[in-house]
């Protein structure tokens, strides 16, 4: 099977919205409707760095473009149309065909198009790029970015933190867990749920957002420095979000998993590859939040303020400060 062969059979499909030319030119044309702008987003997965060669060629289709849609949730963007660039080692058609799948369910949930892209030979390696709608509203952007937080803004959290990083570590043999725990870990990890409807819900509510994808202490941190404030998170809410698998969030012993309370910290603060939004809103839009909330179907809660001073501080359920020495994720640290 050829090159163009591959990508006829696989990944050509007529245009159905968001394009006025797709597949098979030198060029794809998009047509974003009018008063809006262009979010674009770009992400790159490679096997041995970002999953493992015996993952379920599926679930790789499913994430490849889940981690892109989770940047336009983060914008607040309406998917539109999407392009693939693609290095195989081979051309297996099994693999091909369920990798194929699980990228077009989700575009399909997600009404974004496949536009155009590449396809070579060389190690596995899945490009995507993702473009979005934005609306401008007498002349200004709708798109939330991460240089809107102001002193005084509630800090917020979607969905649960560190369930991936747990994967991770059993599936890197560094810990043990029963295999419930980890068939629904692996499902965080291999499958994310980009919060694309919270996203637009929270257009003209958030103050600030971005996408937690190397972990929430780097991804905030981003955050502060673009809006030039400092945090204050309570650690310990978001170990009561990442222990879904336990009886009591603070014991120490998680369905069978024997962690000490600074390990499920360090999940929750520094695990990554969650894809879920962090965002801040101002007190006044606490119904606001609420609502999107509720009408995104997507569980969110608050755990912290954004403050005047600089840096981030981290206290534990009494009170009391905690050290600072949890890292996020950098491919070359």
């Amino acid at each position: 099977m050829g090159e163009f062969d591959l990508i006829a059979r696989y990944f050509k499909r007529p245009v159905r919205r968001g394009a006025a030319l797709g597949i098979g030119d030198d060029c794809a044309l998009l047509q974003p409707a009018p008063d809006t702008q262009l979010a674009i987003s770009c992400d790159m997965l490679v096997q041995g760095r970002h999953f493992f060669a015996d993952v379920n060629p599926h679930s790789l289709g499913h994430k490849s473009l889940a981690v892109n849609l989770s940047d336009l949730a983060a914008c607040g963007a309406k998917p539109l149309a999407f392009t693939l660039a693609l290095a195989l080692p081979d051309a297996n058609e099994p693999w091909l065909a369920d990798f194929a799948r699980g990228l077009f369910e989700l575009a399909d949930a997600h009404g974004c198009e496949l536009v155009g892209g590449d396809t070579t030979a060389g190690p596995l390696n899945i490009c995507i790029t993702v473009f979005g709608e934005v609306p401008v509203v007498n002349g200004r952007s709708q798109a939330l970015l991460r240089g809107g937080a102001r002193a005084g803004d509630d800090l917020y959290v979607s969905g649960t933190l560190g369930d991936a990083r747990l994967a991770l570590n059993v599936l890197q043999g560094k810990l043990t867990v029963p295999a419930p725990v980890l068939l629904a870990a692996r499902e965080r990890l291999e499958r994310p749920n980009p919060r694309v409807a919270l996203g637009l819900a929270l257009r003209g509510v958030a103050s600030a957002a971005i996408d937690l994808s190397d972990g929430l202490m780097g991804d905030l941190g981003h955050i502060l420095e673009s809006s030039q404030m400092g945090a204050t998170v309570q650690v310990d809410t978001l170990l009561q979000s990442i222990a879904c698998y336990a009886d009591s969030a603070h014991s120490g012993h998680h369905d069978g998993i024997n962690l000490s309370l600074a390990q499920w910290r360090t999940l929750a603060l520094a695990g990554g590859d969650d894809y879920e939004l962090l965002f801040t809103a101002a007190p006044s839009q606490r119904a606001a939040v609420a609502a999107a909330a509720q009408a995104s179907q997507t569980p969110v809660r608050c755990v912290g303020q954004i403050d005047a001073n600089p840096g981030l501080r981290l206290l534990d359920a009494q009170g009391r400060v905690l050290p600072n020495h949890y890292a996020s994720f950098d491919h070359f640290a």
